[in-house]
């Protein structure tokens, strides 16, 4: 790792930093969502004592996204905006941790929109539960009919596993939490994100606490909402990313974050084989389209009844096979890039969602 919060100022050991929340967050080229983001952030209600600090890693903007955030900056001093010269997540936030000053860390994402008691929320969960990593359920709402596709798919168990994080109600100890909030304490012990991985550094910081011992709590009281990508091109594109970014998170600490991640990468593999197998016989690719026809039909069903949206039913199989065959493709994608030594550099790419 190139960076960690270890490497920030040594403001935050002293009394500045007491009841203190320094909220993190990477953005670059976020001009049509910038504002709405920073008003929900400093919207924030935090119970007394405790004070906030934003703090923006910008990705070297070139849509009007930084003179936003210098309006914002210049109405509300607690809003402070940071130079992100890589432009990937990763060094977004570490850059932010170096100079953030609160005892605890948030994590924010621009193209989210919080509860005014998201902090407060995550404040009692560090409390009540002593974790060293908490955050709420990652809702996702559309705003339009292909957005409300791709989320009604993003919500529904049938497509993403069972993942505890699209769990709405759940309360209790994960694997992994959406976004995130930290004793600052954390990143002294595990060190910040991994600049190598333009993807999943999330979850690969998630899993490394976990394989030293941390515990991480998701609590349904923490409310926030996503809005996820707008097309379907768009979300293949995003789940390749996280399929190839996934190898090198596995590679890093020899093991699988969870199994049905895996999955999607043997579904496409059958499907391949299946496809080679056509010139001598068809019946493994009928069967494996058969099958995943029969399944597709059942998990669109329940995608739409439980957005309670049955108009969106005729663009969900489109979306949930562009969510398997993206991520599956990008996992094959990944393994071939580790197996020719291509290792984390190969398709480094500047991203910020």
């Amino acid at each position: 790792m190139s960076a960690t919060a270890s490497g920030s100022d040594s403001s935050g050991g002293d009394s500045g930093s007491r009841w203190m929340v320094s909220v993190i967050v990477p953005c670059r080229n976020e001009a049509a969502a910038i504002d709405a983001f920073c008003a929900s952030a400093l919207a924030q209600a935090l119970p007394p004592p405790w004070r906030m600090e934003v703090l923006v890693a910008d990705g070297l903007s070139d849509d009007g996204t930084r003179a936003a955030l210098a309006a914002w900056a210049a109405r509300d001093a607690r809003l402070r905006v940071i130079d992100n010269p890589r432009r990937i997540v990763s060094s977004a936030l570490n850059a932010a941790l170096a100079q953030a000053r609160g005892e605890v860390i948030v994590r924010m994402d621009v193209h989210t929109q919080f509860a005014p008691d998201y902090i407060a929320q995550c404040l009692h969960a560090l409390a009540r539960t002593g974790a060293d990593n908490v955050g709420g359920p990652w809702v996702a709402r559309g705003q339009d009919a292909a957005s409300g596709a791709i989320a009604a798919a993003f919500q529904c168990r049938w497509v993403v596993g069972g993942a505890l994080s699209r769990d709405l109600d759940y309360e209790g100890w994960v694997d992994t939490v959406y976004l995130g909030c930290w004793p600052r304490a954390v990143f002294e012990r595990f060190g910040g994100f991994d600049e190598q991985l333009a993807r999943n550094q999330d979850d690969e910081h998630n899993l490394r606490m976990r394989l030293g011992g941390a515990r991480l709590w998701q609590s349904g009281r923490i409310h926030s909402v996503y809005q996820p990508r707008d097309r379907v091109r768009n979300l293949f594109m995003q789940q390749l990313q996280y399929g190839y970014w996934r190898v090198f998170v596995m590679r890093k600490h020899g093991q699988v974050g969870a199994a049905r991640q895996l999955v999607p990468a043997l579904f496409v593999l059958a499907l391949l084989l299946a496809l080679a197998a056509t010139p001598w016989t068809r019946w493994p690719l009928a069967a494996l389209l058969g099958s995943y026809a029969a399944y597709l039909t059942g998990a669109c069903v329940a995608a739409a009844r439980a957005a309670g949206n049955w108009r969106l039913l005729p663009r969900l199989p489109l979306v949930v096979a562009a969510f398997h065959t993206g991520y599956g493709l990008g996992v094959w994608r990944g393994l071939c890039a580790a197996l020719l030594r291509a290792g984390h550099g190969a398709g480094t790419q500047t991203l910020t969602r």
